[in-house]
């Protein structure tokens, strides 16, 4: 098949990795390079740095519906960053469809990973949609669903359905191709959103319950990352980092204050506590708190400010 593949972030990366391998023809559109960096240096999306290393030409577009397209069978759009013309969804013979990573019309919008976690979800999935102008409205052509681990992050759920989006993909097309493609139009009624996240959103009120805590560090990592600065019981800074993983643990007791390291090296929240796992000290790789521990203080009475 003749396909048009419009994606910048790394979420559609297995998929076209996989029309590639099918031996599809393929036309990659993404969004322009963009500075990035200390340096600020021009970069390639995602799409674009794989596109390059696979010898395959891939436009770079600031204005997607002003393009000449060429001749194709289907068009796919996975995590593109810009809306699509009605004239442009109806350019391939096929039409076009998106790859959104939840079951809509669960989570609909920028950051629907994240907030399945977020909001406490055990199971998530993909969709496979038409393109509409209505965001991530389109009749339901193919859904798969994924368990999310206990103290699954959402960088990590992330790879997974990326990696199952482009199964899902692949089955539609086929579908599509022999006329066997059922279209299911979606329960406005059930529809609930997943807006964009913002580093705001990563500040953590200790206050708050450890389940919602728990899922917050998990929920927000990798980006935009709960930053936290240790703290001895003068106040002092000890180091900073970003929380990548914890689940909630019980409290060691009502003399601790939210935020507080406990005697069994548990963070107190307002309800019960939560176990830090894995972290990010500034400047340096993931680790676990075991091995932070063996090079530095994490002590009762020390304290996590969030910044």
């Amino acid at each position: 098949m003749r396909i048009i593949f419009t994606g910048s972030g790394e979420f559609g990366i297995p998929t076209l990795a996989a029309l590639l391998e099918a031996g599809h023809e393929i036309f990659p559109y993404t969004q322009p390079d963009r500075p990035a960096g200390r340096g600020r240096k021009l970069t390639p999306t995602p799409v674009g740095q794989f596109a390059g290393k696979r010898n395959l030409t891939a436009f770079r577009t600031a204005d997607f519906n002003a393009e000449k397209l060429p001749e194709a069978d289907l068009m796919i759009v996975i995590a593109f960053g810009q809306k699509i013309s009605p004239a442009a969804v109806a350019h391939a013979k096929l039409g076009a469809v998106n790859l959104h990573a939840s079951l809509l019309p669960k989570y609909r919008g920028a950051a629907p990973i994240n907030w399945a976690i977020l909001r406490g979800e055990s199971e998530t999935g993909n969709s496979v949609i038409r393109l509409t102008q209505k965001m991530d409205a389109g009749a339901v052509l193919g859904q798969s669903r994924l368990v999310i681990g206990d103290v699954e992050t959402a960088g990590e759920l992330h790879d997974r359905l990326a990696i199952d989006g482009a199964r899902l993909v692949m089955k539609v097309m086929e579908q599509l191709r022999d006329g066997s493609a059922r279209e299911i139009a979606q329960d406005e009624s059930a529809a609930t959103v997943a807006p964009k996240l913002a580093r705001e959103s990563a500040r953590i009120d200790w206050n708050e319950s450890g389940n919602e805590i728990s899922r917050k560090i998990r929920g927000l990592y990798l980006w935009p990352g709960c930053r936290v600065q240790l703290c001895d019981a003068t106040g002092a800074r000890v180091a900073a980092m970003t929380l990548a993983r914890a689940r909630a643990a019980d409290s060691e007791g009502p003399r601790w204050h939210p935020g507080e390291v406990a005697i069994d090296g548990c963070v107190v929240c307002g309800e019960g506590a939560v176990e830090i796992l894995e972290v990010q000290p500034d400047g340096k790789k993931l680790m676990s708190l075991k091995d932070f521990r063996r090079g530095n203080a994490w002590m009762p009475g020390m304290r996590l400010k969030s910044v």
